[in-house]
């Protein structure tokens, strides 16, 4: 069978729709295939970081995305994390995002999903090489050494066959990709069921903007529940919420008075028109690999795990912008032999990383402090140690997924999503933006391949255009001087990845042997 694309994209909520635009973007083949015909109204994936922005913007839809925005814009991305209910004397700071703003390009942003997704699909349709397969649903695969063939059906019964080079599953957390491709994961189940509510309610916008400055969400620690969060959350700022919390595992729609169960959240009674529940098991889940001959996963097809801290479609979405460029390279033909693989070995341990070293960090930090300290107790001392919990802003700038020491970015380290936010350049970090002498940012300088920045007066831009063009690699060159804010990242010459981290920095090199590496060679 000859083939019909390039790439195979299955799931088109926000991963497979940035997937597929990224793939789009660069000329490639895209048959994208999604069951769903409609966006479903559920109020996830909210809090966009200034990273996932950045990507979108890659993808060419950063305005269009802001204008979807319906929460005001003076409601901050952070929140507060409080004592018992929600309306405790006890209460601190938690994740303040806008705190790492001069780190990056673009601002935060919040909206939810399908908002999003929306955006995302009008981005999409408006690309000529990408067609878009809506109310069709992946059932099969076959792969050789040259390619995918997929077997999709449609709702009303028929069925289609796909060849491409590659197929890609982001076809969410039961990825039927996944199981197609023979790819484990390995589970870490809490034994927790959890409650989502999504429900109206003008009253609690009034009772908490009357009890504290506006913030995005609101967490409750109840000692009861040791550790794990009771979690309200806006979503117009004005009479919409969305709330996740435990409850017994026997818990349904019928037994259970989830007006109580909000009222005791808060601390307080209020009216609310509840519009939706749904329940989810409280759990992470890691694919044992993200790749298995042709066929990749991405997003929740991956990984999944908890809606603490808002990581799920930032980490998603970076999923896809690494990968994106990478698959891109392997059709062009200057993909060394090595790059498609590094997509697992940068992404899989930085999901790793959020997983360990925040979200389960919370759970267990916040265990430690509810079996130790409580305010009937030793009131004053508990003051003391509440207070010296706020450690939300440290946990923003030692947020930093990097991939030191990956297969094509070579050094000491390992991938991972703690690090430290810095203007100094370093190998597989972000690269923050930095002013440019003709106006723009370094940031705004950035093109769809390579980009190297020469502060040194062009000694190396002459040979890595060279190494460029003699490998087939894309590579801009900026030359400008090392003054100014340029000085603040410690290197004359950089080079930058088409997803914005920086393969090298240095002063002297072998050009084509730093672009090799860079390329997978």
């Amino acid at each position: 069978m000859e083939f019909t694309h390039d790439v195979i994209v299955v799931g088109g909520g926000p991963v497979g729709l940035g997937l597929a635009i990224d793939l789009g973007q660069r000329g490639v083949r895209v048959a994208l295939v999604e069951r769903s015909t409609e966006l479903h109204r559920i109020p996830k994936g909210q809090n966009m970081t200034q990273r996932t922005m950045e990507n979108i913007d890659s993808w060419g839809c950063a305005a269009e995305m802001r204008a979807a925005r319906i929460a005001p814009r003076d409601i901050p991305n952070g929140g507060l994390v409080a004592y018992g209910t929600i309306l405790s004397d006890h209460v601190h700071e938690f994740m303040p995002r806008e705190s790492v703003q001069p780190f990056y390009g673009q601002a935060v942003e919040r909206m939810p999903q399908y908002r999003t997704e929306a955006v995302l699909r009008v981005r999409a349709a408006g690309l000529r090489s990408l067609e878009i397969r809506y109310g069709r649903t992946f059932t099969a695969l076959a792969q050789d050494g040259e390619g995918v063939t997929a077997e999709i059906a449609s709702a009303g019964g028929g069925s289609e066959t796909l060849r491409a080079r590659w197929l890609v599953g982001c076809d969410g957390s039961r990825s039927a990709v996944r199981a197609a491709a023979g790819i484990t994961q390995t589970l870490s189940d809490h034994d927790r069921r959890m409650v989502l509510l999504v429900f109206r309610s003008p009253e609690l916008n009034a009772l908490l903007d009357a009890r504290y400055p506006r913030r995005a969400f609101y967490n409750a620690l109840a000692p009861e529940l040791d550790g794990y969060w009771r979690f309200l959350g806006r979503v117009d700022g004005e009479a919409e919420w969305f709330f996740h919390a435990p409850v017994p595992a026997a818990s349904t729609r019928e037994n259970t008075d989830f007006a109580a169960l909000l009222h005791a959240a808060v601390g307080a009674r209020f009216d609310l028109d509840l519009r939706h529940v749904g329940f989810w098991d409280l759990r992470f889940a890691l694919a044992e690999r993200y790749r298995a001959g042709r066929v990749l996963i991405a997003g929740d097809a991956c990984h999944s795990h908890p809606p603490y801290g808002g990581f799920g479609i930032n980490t998603g979405f970076e999923d896809a912008r690494n990968l994106g460029w990478k698959l891109a390279a392997e059709l062009a033909g200057w993909a060394g032999p090595g790059l498609l693989d590094s997509y697992d070995a940068e992404r899989r341990p930085v999901f790793a990383s959020t997983a360990a070293d925040f979200i389960q960090r919370f759970i267990e930090e916040d265990r430690a402090f509810l079996r130790a300290w409580t305010p009937e107790r030793e009131p004053e001392a508990f003051a003391a140690k509440w207070a010296a919990r706020n450690e939300g802003a440290v946990e923003v700038f030692a947020f930093e997924p990097n991939y030191e020491g990956s297969p094509i970015i070579g050094g000491a380290g390992a991938p991972s999503a703690r690090g430290a936010h810095r203007f100094t350049a370093r190998a597989g970090h972000h690269l923050a933006p930095r002013a440019l002498s003709d106006g723009r940012t370094t940031y705004q300088a950035l093109g769809r391949g390579f980009t190297l920045f020469d502060f040194a007066g062009g000694i190396m831009a002459e040979g890595f255009a060279a190494a460029a063009a003699k490998s087939g690699v894309p590579v801009d060159i900026v030359c400008d001087s090392l003054a100014g804010e340029r000085a603040d990242y410690e290197a004359p010459v950089i080079l930058v990845r088409p997803d914005g981290f920086v393969a090298w920095a240095g002063a002297t090199g072998d050009p084509a042997a730093i672009l090799a590496r860079a390329s997978g060679a």
